[in-house]
């Protein structure tokens, strides 16, 4: 509320008001009497980025009028505001139009009408199921159309849909306004999904092809054509929801809006919170004229799915017109601001079709009575008993003024809602939920839910189980139950590990050779939930042993001492870094599961002409792992315990032994302990001797690759690999890879040190020379 309050039905020059402070992070109030224009005059010197910017701060304050006026503002001073710069102010309308509503946020995810096999956009039956890069199923539909930014379940972020002529909120040139499709190349449908989902519904399989061809008698502005299909296909099917969507954009297509709404409204008293429905209904309002009741049905929508990208958009745009200078001449009065929908506190009472909208806030009146009847010839019907024909087909376009009375007073936020709108953002399962149960408990409480059970909202049952083929089921790599499914871009599926490997020889699908580098380089690989809950729901038995041969196959692979995978390559040391570019197969394959594993080890040996690689070994543990976008990696390694090979193999192309760990002879006895230390300390201090000769080109070349040189230890014998700069002095010496290694088999470390010596004694003396 403002801080000026003004005393209701009082006139103006009769106010009692005292100048107020300016409140920080606070715009201008709208109304009021000297301080309310003494801030308008400050606001006067503000320049339109800083308007911009104080739009968007009290949006999301859920300060609406002062952000209304504020942009407003900065659109008088000649800001260039494209309608997406709106976004934070469309979600503060939303936020306080559910508020208003009573549409409480609810953590309950609500089930898709269509059982496992349904759609998560519009809930019902998966027609040309298509998995999208986060693993979650949609159908073709859906993503053609456009009408998501982000995945219902997780919120990421939906592959846009190819360029067309056709937006898909029908808001670019001219098409037909209500059916976007594009060509169904551009997103491939899941090969054994769609395989299920005609073997197991082939009736409704063959009613969403038929709902396809009409939806491309639409895209290509076949209007009539449309809707006599539209009518004929519901003299056999009345209630299919989805024809009826149809029959209403072919009647929208050739500007027969009354018609148009009557099977909106027959879809929404069946399925009262489906969101495009009132997109759609929004749509045929805006084109007919009515933007305020359009703006209604948009921000219904949006409170139901927050994510439906075109309603967004067309409020967006909506409101940058409303707010543009041709609009608002001379600055929003308080009159303007007395019901926009978005935060009234009672449902928005329209002269047209809105009293027909069964929002859960406001029952129309088929909800009051029988159901609409529906018919499949075009309907001759008024738009609603309260409104003529006249009225939706005259010719005179509402005026822009009555869209701005729309608007009232700024609305009350607690600061916990405050916090919500700043940082909560629900999924459309979440919002459907509440919105659900609280739209049918009032359909409920009046007697009033139709005994008609629609086609769409068809509850699946359970699968008979002769249906039911594992080998429907089965990778076609390894030819075994689907075990972590995923599903690449062109269609298929397969294991994930089995996909991995095939993509280490080359970046293309094993069954098509589509390419796919993209797919490799996002390194996603996200398991298809819905085919991953068939197989649980469907093959417990198959499932459950096929996990079990999985957990053996891990378990034999993590072991660390029998059949240990090796790094056929470089020496490697303990306690010194060993940075390695993997490109091979093989060892791509074997890092991979170094890391699936958890152990994050593997062997490194050099190679050896007679046995394939050495006798002896360090063991490596992964950092950090860089994967680059054709595959290969560049991994970040440590050297750890050293090893003996008792016993040579291969797997899968790469190297493994058997092997034991070796850990330096413990010293006791005090006189040769003694001796040791003073061997040590020699040796140390002639080693930093001769680091700190050599060329400055090659100290800094060694401080870049293998780091300082680690400091003197007080306790010899404190770990099984003894002092860890003699490691790094063995790995920085130019010395013959068969001496490193006699070095590294040693057990003793006073012979470890006398090898040293003498190796630095000999590269002292060519120092000296």
């Amino acid at each position: 509320m403002s801080s000026s309050a003004v005393a209701r039905g009082s006139p103006r020059g009769s106010e009692e008001m005292a100048p107020r402070p300016r409140s920080r992070g606070r715009f201008w109030e709208v109304g009021g009497g000297s301080g309310d224009r003494l801030e308008r005059v400050a606001a006067e010197s503000e320049s339109w980025e800083l308007l911009l910017r104080r739009g968007e701060l009290l949006a999301l304050d859920g300060h609406l009028k002062g952000a209304l006026e504020a942009y407003s503002a900065a659109l008088r001073r000649g800001a260039p505001v494209r309608p997406e710069r709106l976004g934070t102010l469309v979600d503060c309308m939303v936020f306080n139009y559910r508020l208003r509503h009573g549409l409480g946020w609810s953590a309950a995810p609500a089930a898709g009408v269509g059982g496992l096999l349904s759609c998560l956009g519009c809930r019902g039956f998966l027609s040309e199921p298509v998995t999208v890069p986060c693993g979650h199923s949609y159908c073709r539909r859906c993503l053609r159309r456009e009408l998501r930014a982000r995945c219902r379940l997780c919120r990421d972020r939906l592959p846009p849909a190819a360029a067309s002529a056709i937006d898909a909120d029908g808001t670019g040139p001219r098409p037909p306004p209500l059916a976007a499709a594009i060509a169904a190349s551009d997103f491939r449908t899941s090969v054994v999904l769609n395989h299920l989902a005609e073997k197991w519904f082939p009736g409704q399989r063959e009613r969403a092809r038929a709902a396809g061809r009409l939806g491309e008698l639409l895209h290509q502005g076949r209007y009539r054509e449309a809707l006599a299909a539209a009518c004929e296909a519901l003299r056999a099917e009345p209630s299919d929801l989805t024809l009826k969507i149809y029959r209403a954009e072919s009647y929208a297509g050739l500007q027969e809006f009354k018609a148009a709404i009557e099977d909106l409204n027959a879809v929404l008293f069946q399925l009262p919170n489906w969101p495009e429905v009132y997109f759609r209904k929004g749509k045929v309002l805006q084109d007919a004229g009515f933007l305020g009741d359009a703006l209604q049905l948009f921000l219904q929508c949006l409170a139901l799915d927050e994510d439906f990208a075109p309603a967004k958009l067309q409020v967006e745009k909506i409101l940058c017109d409303l707010l543009s200078p041709e609009n608002v001449k001379e600055g929003l009065k308080e009159s303007s601001w007395s019901s926009l929908p978005c935060i009234k506190n009672k449902p928005f009472g329209f002269p047209s079709v809105m009293q027909e909208s069964h929002s859960p806030g406001a029952l129309g009146p088929e909800q009051n009575g029988e159901g609409p009847e529906d018919t499949s010839e075009p309907v001759k019907g008024s738009l609603n008993r309260a409104q003529s024909a006249q009225a939706i087909h005259s010719s005179e376009m509402p005026a822009r003024e009555d869209c701005l009375k729309r608007v009232s007073s700024e609305p009350l936020l607690s600061t916990q809602e405050k916090g919500v709108l700043l940082k909560r953002k629900l999924s459309l399962l979440e919002q459907d939920a509440i919105v659900s149960e609280d739209g049918r408990n009032k359909l409920k409480k009046q007697g009033e839910i139709s005994n008609e059970v629609c086609v769409f909202s068809f509850a699946y049952g359970d699968i008979p189980e002769e249906l039911i083929d594992v080998s429907d089921f089965e990778c076609s790599l390894c030819m075994r139950l689907f075990f972590e499914p995923v599903t690449t871009p062109c269609g298929h599926s397969f294991c994930k590990n089995c996909l991995e490997r095939c993509l280490d020889h080359a970046p293309y699908c094993p069954l098509c050779k589509e390419s796919l580098k993209e797919y490799l380089a996002d390194r996603r690989y996200c398991v298809t939930q819905l085919l991953e809950e068939l197989i649980v729901k469907y093959l417990p038995d198959e499932l459950s042993e096929r996990k079990k041969i999985y957990d053996e196959e891990t378990a034999e692979l993590s072991h660390l001492t029998k059949n240990v995978p090796i790094f056929v390559c470089t020496m490697a040391y303990p306690t010194v870094p060993c940075p390695l570019h993997v490109f091979e197969p093989r060892y791509r394959l074997m890092i991979r599961r170094s890391m699936q594993t958890g152990t994050k080890q593997f062997g490194m040996c050099v190679s050896d002409t007679q046995n394939g690689f050495a006798d002896y070994g360090c063991m490596l543990q992964i950092r950090n792992v860089h994967f680059l976008p054709d595959g290969r990696s560049v991994v970040d390694t440590v050297g750890g315990k050293r090893f003996r090979v008792l016993k040579r193999g291969m797997k899968d192309g790469y190297c493994t032994a058997d092997i034991e760990y070796l850990e330096d002879v413990q010293i006791e006895n005090r006189d040769e302990m003694k001796n040791l230390r003073e061997l040590h300390d020699s040796v140390y201090s002639q080693a930093c001797s001769w680091f700190q000769n050599l060329r400055d080109r090659f100290r800094s070349q060694i401080l870049q690759h293998f780091g300082s040189m680690p400091a003197r230890e007080e306790n010899l014998q404190i770990t099984p690999n003894g002092p860890a700069w003699c490691w790094w002095l063995l790995a920085v010496l130019p010395v013959d890879p068969r001496y490193q290694l006699s070095v590294l088999s040693m057990k003793s470390l006073e012979d470890r040190l006398t090898k040293i010596q003498h190796i630095l004694t000999y590269f002292s003396r060519d120092q000296s020379k």
